[in-house]
């Protein structure tokens, strides 16, 4: 059934744009981040204690997949664990919220660089990492957004240099809206401005460094900031009920120290499995997004094209979501 919307998407993009830029294909998936990536590192190396079974999905930081192999699936493409670079509690940098031994996106880096003096230009490399450094608030430490979108861009460059192509960069969603604010509103406010700042700053280097690495460099920007504020302005467009709460409470320390509890929410109905991950009903709505951005990427850099392909995505993303149960 879902495979019959994506058909459909695909042909509503197609009358808009030339059908050439759906021909991306890719050999593997590399990815580098935080827990909305990791598909258990932080579990294995946890003696598979973080985060908790049965709470959690076999070391993923939801209760189910999550967004990479949604992607994976829908590029015909078996995602492999071992490519996987991504921890939960990474910051940007050299920091990590969760256990101090465990790497920031900076050592993720410098480890995948280290092994592979030659990347595959026929893969596709992922950067998702920001959250814990807005996250770091909790900690008394103010988030410092040029700091963030400066380390992405030494991740990104880092993988250029040794000969990635294809690199998508995902922003942050809003995390104000986070359950994880507890509802103070000086909270949500210092969370919405680091986000705002970010996404921002992301946007404006991601162009300058698609201008100035080589031309066989494309790195893909994917907005889940848009897809966020789409689904928390229209729930029930994506069949969710709720999209403030965490469906299984409260977490016991920001971000990856959780508690077990009994799950008593209908998942697919929460946008957020706890206080700061979605649930995996979320991850797929993601994962589609990623995939359609990917098979656009080619399309001309006119905001006009542009904004039309984005509605036309939230648009198909929604019409999969309801029809998916």
């Amino acid at each position: 059934m879902q495979k019959q919307f994506l058909a459909t998407g695909f042909f509503l993009l197609s009358l808009m744009f030339p059908l050439k830029v759906l021909a991306q294909n890719y050999d593997d998936i590399y990815v580098f981040g935080d827990s909305l990536s990791d598909t258990g590192n932080v579990f294995n190396l946890t003696n598979e204690s973080v985060p908790p079974k049965p709470t959690y999905f076999n070391g993923r930081f939801s209760n189910g997949p999550i967004w990479l192999e949604y992607l994976a699936s829908d590029l015909g493409l078996t995602f492999n664990p071992n490519n996987n670079f991504a921890f939960g509690g990474a910051t940007t940098g050299t920091d990590n919220l969760g256990l101090s031994f465990l790497p920031g996106l900076k050592q993720e880096i410098n480890e995948f660089t280290t092994i592979n003096n030659s990347a595959d230009p026929n893969a596709l490399y992922i950067i998702w990492a920001g959250t814990n450094d807005g996250l770091e608030y909790f900690f008394n430490k103010t988030p410092n957004p040029i700091e963030s979108v400066s380390n992405l861009s030494a991740a990104i460059t880092s993988l250029a240099a040794v000969g990635a192509e294809n690199i998508l960069v995902v922003n942050l969603p809003d995390l104000g809206k986070f359950p994880v604010t507890g509802g103070d509103s000086q909270t949500a406010s210092v969370l919405e401005t680091f986000t705002n700042a970010h996404n921002s700053d992301l946007t404006t280097t991601i162009n300058l460094l698609n201008q100035e690495l080589s031309p066989e460099t494309h790195i893909i920007p994917l907005d889940v900031n848009s897809l966020y504020n789409r689904i928390i302005a229209s729930p029930k467009e994506f069949s969710f009920t709720n999209v403030t709460d965490s469906c299984i409470g409260d977490l016991s320390v920001v971000p990856i120290k959780v508690p077990v509890k009994p799950v008593v929410c209908n998942p697919d109905q929460f946008l957020f499995w706890d206080e700061v991950h979605p649930t995996t009903a979320t991850h797929q709505l993601i994962g589609e997004l990623a995939f359609l951005a990917l098979k656009s990427a080619s399309i001309p850099e006119s905001s006009t094209l542009l904004g039309v392909l984005a509605f036309a995505t939230l648009c198909v993303i929604s019409l999969r979501k309801r029809h998916s149960y």
